[in-house]
């Protein structure tokens, strides 16, 4: 089968989006199917195009069996709601031009965030008479809403191109079963709506506090240290202030550190907050390649899991899978009702705090510092639980039998247009 998948995020993005749809594709493309991925420059988590690709207009490159056309895209050096409808623009006008020069595919996966990829496979559909997969990592209209991202005039129409991109796909898939609900509320028939989660890194399940993790620690002057880690985006949604907060609160803990590995919108302010608190505490760490992101699991001792307390199931960070996988004790600062937040209860994986609470989280930290055996419950009640859910071959089984279902199905072919406001 010839396929082809729209997707923002793609290799040799480590973290998010981009990991998670890499690895489907390369799992489509093992199996014997011709993978054909329509991107942009690499750019996140920084929001900075990667030298290698910086100002080129098309790439053209394969991949472990997936040939990948990569465009150019407009990168905001500072993210604001309209910049970012603007960057999202961008790429919705490249990657279409991308798409429509290839040999018709067979299946279609638009991949959203962002949303307009929506209306890009709409499109396609009708051009070239072929089915879609509508794949949901992010309910953005909800996420934008809950956020105050957008002005109120702005998201009857983000819900307008929803509406349209899930009535015109064949399948819908999404991270969770709760996001899975969400969509079910908006008017879809459940029988076309999937959860698909990510699936972990059977790696992850090997990893223990090992040589590699102390000489982890070594490296970046942890030894003896007790690490609090959080790994991932540092973005608006995160609200990642809680944590130097709850540093604050525990500076004189000489023993315990917070790492933030990763980048993102709010890096820059959070560095400066803790230079103008003199947090020394607090350690800052670019994103770590796959061999040295799998020595720092094991050097963790408490990771975190942020979100702001308006984030509730309109987003699931892929961050949890690795977490639980690689038997990480995990507190989460965010909503009960969150889809990680239940999670994290179900599994026993760690303790759900209340989101933006810093004292909470400070108190908390330090029972789990004090504690180690039930760090060590938790941890293996997350891997167990991350073996039951999310282990590879149930994920990509799953994968594969919903692009067999969407191939299967009955392309439409009617005039299709998104409602007027």
């Amino acid at each position: 089968m010839r396929i082809l998948v729209l997707t923002i995020n793609y290799w040799p993005e480590q973290t998010g989006i981009g990991a998670v749809i890499t690895r489907r594709c390369e799992y489509l493309a093992s199996l014997g199917h011709e993978v054909i991925v329509c991107t942009g420059m690499p750019y996140y988590p920084e929001w900075k195009v990667d030298q290698k690709y910086s100002g080129r207009l098309f790439v053209r490159e394969e991949h472990n069996g997936v040939s990948i056309l990569r465009t150019w895209i407009w990168v905001p050096k500072k993210v604001t709601s309209m910049k970012r409808v603007l960057f999202e623009s961008s790429f919705l006008a490249t990657s279409l031009v991308n798409a429509v020069r290839q040999s018709a595919p067979d299946l279609l996966i638009s991949v959203s965030p962002p949303l307009g990829l929506g209306l890009s496979a709409i499109f396609l559909k009708r051009l070239l008479r072929l089915p879609y997969i509508f794949d949901v990592e992010d309910l953005q209209p909800d996420a934008a809403a809950d956020l105050g991202m957008l002005p109120p005039r702005v998201l009857p129409w983000l819900y307008r191109i929803e509406s349209a991109a899930y009535r015109h796909a064949e399948l819908i898939t999404t991270v969770t079963e709760g996001m899975r609900r969400k969509i079910i509320s908006k008017g879809i028939s459940s029988d076309r709506v999937f959860a698909l989660p990510a699936a972990a890194d059977n790696n992850f399940f090997a990893i223990k506090h090992s040589g590699a993790a102390q000489t982890f620690r070594e490296k970046h002057g942890l030894r003896g240290k007790f690490c609090v880690v959080h790994s991932g985006n540092m973005g608006v949604k995160q609200g990642l202030d809680v944590v130097l907060d709850a540093a604050l609160l525990t500076r004189d803990n000489p023993q315990m550190v917070y790492l933030l590995v990763g980048d993102g919108v709010m890096k820059q302010h959070l560095t400066r907050r803790v230079e103008a608190l003199s947090l020394d505490n607090v350690k800052f760490l670019p994103v770590q390649a796959h061999s040295e992101f799998i020595d720092m699991l094991g050097a963790i001792d408490t990771a975190l899991v942020v979100q702001q307390a308006s984030v509730s199931d309109t987003a699931f960070p892929s961050k949890t899978v690795t977490l639980l996988s690689a038997a990480r004790p995990v507190v989460a600062s965010v909503s009960e009702s969150s889809e990680v937040g239940q999670v994290i209860q179900q599994s026993k994986a760690g303790v759900v705090i209340e989101s933006e609470n810093a004292e909470l989280l400070a108190t908390t930290l330090q029972d789990l510092f004090k504690n180690p055996s039930r760090r060590l419950a938790m941890a293996e009640c997350g891997r167990n639980y991350a073996l039951t859910h999310w282990h590879q071959d149930r994920v990509f089984s799953a994968l594969e039998s919903y692009v067999l279902m969407a191939r299967a199905a009955k392309a439409h072919c009617e005039e299709i247009h998104v409602p007027a406001a």
